[in-house]
This record gives C-alpha cells, sequence and structure tokens, in this order.
C-alpha cells in the first residue's frame, strides 16, 4: 500500500507546490534572495547564527533523507535486483528527491506566503497556513490527510525496520512482543509530547545511529569500492550488471547473491531483451 499511497501523495504535494510558484512567479526572485540572505546574510554572519543555520539545515536534512543513518538499507535491502551497486544509486537518489525537491518546495511554498517567523513553533501548521492562503481552505484539508498518509507509512516502515532486525538476531517471541509494545508507547508519547521535546529527542537518537553506522561504513568501504568496480566493469563490457557471490574473493555470507534468485541470472535479461525485441517488432507490424 505504501508502495502507491506514497509516491500519489507526493506527486501532489509537488503539483501544488509548482503551483504556488507559477501563482507568484514575479515573487521568486525576492524569494531565493530571502533564502540566500537568511543563510548567508551580513547579520547572521556577525551574530555568529549562521553556524546554527547549518547545523539547523544538516539536522533537518538528515531527517528527511536518513542518508546516512543505516536505516534506509533496510528497505533497498529487500529489493529484487541483479546488483547491489543498481540499488546503491537508487538510494543516492532518493536524497535528491528527499531533500533538494521536496524539502526545497516546502520553502517555497512558506516563503512566498509571506509567513511571520519567531511567534511561535507551529510545526507542520506553517506550510497548512500557507497553503491555505494560497490555494483556499481544500488545500489545508489535502496536507493533513498527506501528512496522517506519510507519518502512518512511516511508522510502518521504521516498525518494519527493526522487526526484521530483531527477527535476525533472536527468535524469541518475548523479545518481538516487548518490541511492539514499545513501538506502541513511543508513537503514544511521540503524538502528546512537547514539539521540542520531540525534535531534540528525534535528533538525539538520529546522532547515535549515525555516528554507530559511519563507524560500519569505514569498515564496508573496501568492499563498496570493489562491488562498485564489479558494476562498472560490466558496464563497460556492453552486458546488464549481474553480481554473484563468488565474484569477490574474500566476500563471505552473501547467501542472498547465490544465484536462486532469477533476476541475478544472466538468463533472465536475456528473457527480458528478447521480450522487448518482440514487442517492438509486434508495434512495427
Amino acid at each position: 500500500m505504501t508502495q502507491i499511497v506514497v509516491p500519489v501523495m507526493a506527486v501532489l504535494y509537488l503539483i501544488l507546490g509548482l503551483l504556488i510558484v507559477a501563482l507568484n512567479i514575479t515573487e521568486v526572485p525576492a524569494m531565493f534572495l530571502m533564502i540566500v540572505e537568511g543563510a548567508f546574510g551580513i547579520r547572521e554572519f556577525v551574530t555568529g547564527s549562521l553556524i546554527g543555520v547549518l547545523i539547523q539545515g544538516m539536522k533537518r536534512g538528515l531527517f528527511s533523507n536518513e542518508a546516512g543513518m543505516g536505516s534506509s538499507p533496510n528497505a533497498g535491502a529487500t529489493a529484487s535486483v541483479s546488483h547491489p551497486a543498481k540499488q546503491g544509486f537508487v538510494q543516492s537518489l532518493g536524497v535528491y528527491f528527499d531533500t533538494m525537491i521536496v524539502c526545497s518546495v516546502t520553502a517555497f511554498i512558506i516563503l512566498l506566503s509571506n509567513p511571520t517567523f519567531g511567534d511561535e513553533r507551529q510545526g507542520a501548521s506553517l506550510t497548512q497556513t500557507a497553503l491555505g492562503a494560497q490555494l483556499g481552505e481544500w488545500a489545508i484539508h489535502f496536507l493533513t490527510i498527506a501528512i496522517f498518509l506519510f507519518a502512518w507509512s512511516s511508522v510502518i516502515g521504521n516498525y518494519y525496520y527493526g522487526e526484521s532486525n530483531i527477527r535476525f538476531m533472536t527468535g524469541s517471541r518475548a523479545v518481538m512482543t516487548g518490541y511492539r509494545f514499545l513501538v506502541l508507547a513511543c508513537v503514544f508519547l511521540g503524538a502528546i509530547a512537547a514539539l521540542d521535546l520531540v525534535w531534540s529527542l528525534a535528533d538525539l537518537f538520529m546522532a547515535f545511529m549515525a555516528t554507530i553506522n559511519l563507524i560500519a561504513l569505514v569498515g564496508l568501504a573496501g568492499v563498496a569500492a570493489k562491488v562498485l568496480r564489479n558494476y562498472m566493469d560490466q558496464r563497460k563490457a556492453g552486458v546488464e550488471p549481474v553480481f554473484h557471490s563468488g565474484d569477490i574473493p574474500g566476500l563471505s555470507g552473501l547467501g542472498a547473491w547465490d544465484g536462486s534468485d532469477f533476476v541475478t541470472t544472466r538468463q533472465h535479461w536475456i528473457v527480458q531483451a528478447e521480450e522487448k525485441a518482440d514487442k517492438k517488432e509486434a508495434k512495427r507490424g
């Protein structure tokens, strides 16, 4: 369900954002000037808030795309692809969609609505107010539904991450039951706690995750470089990249790449090419 809901809501949200940009096209240069001045203005530099802007940007950017935290690979690892480097490129592309596009559009929506900052921490209501001012009350309700669906899919996705890892580490039903109650407690507390506390806790736990994951990445860097080199060599040879556990000497424990998945076999891609050729021929006929 999330494969359908999340892309649809994201595309609709981007369409609304671009519509607001089009309706206020004459204000766009001033908007970009506001962004640059707000981040790199003389006042910000003198008062020291430039560093604060950079830190806040990094924290919110990390929250939006999870790059470097080690959580999104749980989802990427479930994909059925012929080579791990393929999924790696897809995962890196998510950073640009999540942060560079969706978050930028959110900033455009807010800034083009002449918001007042500093009165209170409005959270998501800031975007809702901006949408309502630009497109009418119906846009507020649309964003409410979108936020609910995004939050719901995020809870389900992150629960799945934890469950799959717990199943891998231990088969204990007691541990799994305890984890499920912990998730319910966290969701409940996250819904009623103060916004400042929720953001602070999120930043704290993400810092722990990123620190642990970056240590692991240092150890895996050599393996990743070899896998990427294997992928690029096949691309240069003009063949569809296919990976098997024995392709790189010294790697072990790669049961998922033992050739049992038909997608990871050369025959699969030969069949795919033949089917495409047959379809093209049928259209010409």
